[in-house]
């Protein structure tokens, strides 16, 4: 027994005009009549969908392509347009334009271009993604919005300084204490919280500072500078505790991670110095082919990652209890010239190289990435490069290492154009995800808090700018 739904169906069915066309076709006298009428009537019905597509399309002037972009939509398009906006697909295939960014991707369907709808539905999630930037749009839309580089604005701006602010850090493992040297010699120490204040003016070096470098504990800072000299901070109580006379510029400096009783300065006269912090005196030290300009450790204390003044990036090995210093491997950076190295920067996982990573980036604009396999002796081996152009100032880079918990490989760098730059190191041909725009000269150095959710960028003209990164689910 059927219900009067089903009946309304069947007929529906059976008065289909091609339903009928197909049945009564004449067949071969060879073949059996059953089986051919059913094969014509499962073909004529396979392309219904097509067939009701095409019905609605109106070609008002539009090109092939439009046509099969219009054909090969999603097929949940019209749930999916339905659901978040008012525009809907009107009879003619003139979709009414709506304010998201579904009714600007309908355009883009309607639209004669060469696009394949893979590239359409990536144009339509950037779109959504470029609503909540801060900025201007990206050189080049990701196929995924990632929150790595949607940014809601400026938290706060730090412009009492009158000179370059050469170097910027947060705090170990801090998310709102950030410190900044500048090239009249001064370290201010500052608060980002709720309501941004300096807590700190250190003053004692006469030259540029060209590092910092936070202690385990926050406590204490150290310091190198172009004026030969290195100096401990005493941050509480805002005092230089200790001042380290050197035969050079000191160009670079790190706490040990493991024996914080140990201060590595690098310095202009090719050699890694390792001073007791107790005592100021020199423990040991290693000589290199030319200056020292940027230095990291790994997380376990047993390798320090240093670059010159030629592009060279070396592996050193030291002892946690000695402080002995032993070479054990250099490779050349991705500089074609014997550029200086500006960052030297290691992070303890990477998704892309599956382990330890490093990044050097070099004054002609040579950014490198390297995998690092502590087991054969901190063995550096290069994964990729991106060619930027040359810096006019000593620049730096960083890694941005939550964010690259995504899909990509996210590093941040600063520019002479007074602009932030997010490059990914997986897209080669169009690398640029995004931009910040709010300095008004070069901007020299770039750091992130502990969690990521600021951005701390400094420039030639002495400001520094918070950024405040977008909340993410």
């Amino acid at each position: 027994m059927t219900s009067p739904e089903d009946d309304r169906k069947k007929k529906d069915v059976t008065a289909d005009p091609e339903y009928c066309s197909c049945l009564l076709q004449p067949c071969r006298t060879d073949s059996d009549p059953n089986y051919t009428g059913i094969r014509r009537l499962l073909l004529s019905r396979k392309p219904h969908p097509s067939l009701l597509r095409r019905k609605d399309w109106r070609c008002k002037g539009r090109g092939y392509v439009a046509f099969r972009n219009y054909i090969n939509r999603p097929k949940n398009w019209e749930n999916l347009h339905n659901a978040g906006h008012t525009g809907t697909p009107g009879q003619s295939g003139n979709w009414m334009q709506s304010l998201g960014s579904f009714g600007q991707l309908s355009l883009l369907l309607e639209g004669d271009s060469w696009s394949t709808i893979r590239e359409v539905q990536s144009n339509s999630q950037a779109l959504s993604q470029s609503a909540s930037l801060s900025s201007n749009a990206s050189e080049s839309p990701r196929i995924k919005g990632e929150p790595a580089y949607s940014f809601v604005g400026m938290h706060c701006i730090f412009d009492q300084s009158k000179a370059m602010v050469t170097v910027l850090k947060f705090g170990h493992m801090s998310s709102d204490l950030l410190a900044y040297g500048a090239a009249d010699g001064t370290l201010t120490i500052c608060t980002v919280s709720e309501t941004p204040s300096i807590i700190k003016q250190l003053t004692g070096h006469s030259k540029d500072v060209t590092d910092f470098d936070f202690s385990l504990s926050n406590q204490y800072i150290a310091s190198s500078s172009e004026d030969k000299t290195v100096r401990v901070w005493d941050i509480s109580k805002g005092i230089c505790i200790r001042v380290i006379y050197g035969v050079s510029a000191q160009l670079c400096i790190r706490f040990h991670p493991v024996n914080n009783n140990f201060l590595l300065a690098g310095n202009s006269n090719r050699e890694i110095n390792v001073f007791n912090f107790s005592t100021g005196r020199v423990i040991h030290k290693a000589v290199f082919d030319s200056a020292v300009t940027a230095m990291d450790h790994d997380h376990t204390g047993q390798f320090i990652f240093c670059g010159d003044a030629q592009g060279s990036i070396y592996t050193v090995k030291i002892n946690s209890h000695t402080g002995n210093l032993s070479r054990t491997h250099r490779n050349r950076s991705g500089s074609k010239q014997k550029s200086p190295v500006t960052t030297v920067q290691y992070r303890i996982f990477s998704l892309l190289s599956r382990g330890p990573v490093l990044l050097s980036f070099t004054r002609d604009g040579s950014l490198s990435y390297f995998s690092v396999s502590l087991e054969i002796q901190g063995y550096l081996t290069i994964r990729c490069s991106l060619r930027l152009g040359p810096r006019l100032h000593s620049i730096r880079a960083s890694f941005c290492p939550l964010l690259s918990l995504e899909k990509g490989e996210y590093i941040v760098v600063g520019s002479d154009d007074a602009n932030v730059y997010f490059y990914d190191l997986t897209r080669p041909k169009h690398p640029c995800v995004n931009k910040l725009q709010g300095h008004g000269y070069s901007v020299v150095g770039v750091a992130w808090n502990h969690g990521e959710n600021f951005l701390a960028s400094s420039d030639f003209g002495g400001t520094v700018i918070v950024w405040r990164r977008a909340k993410t689910k």
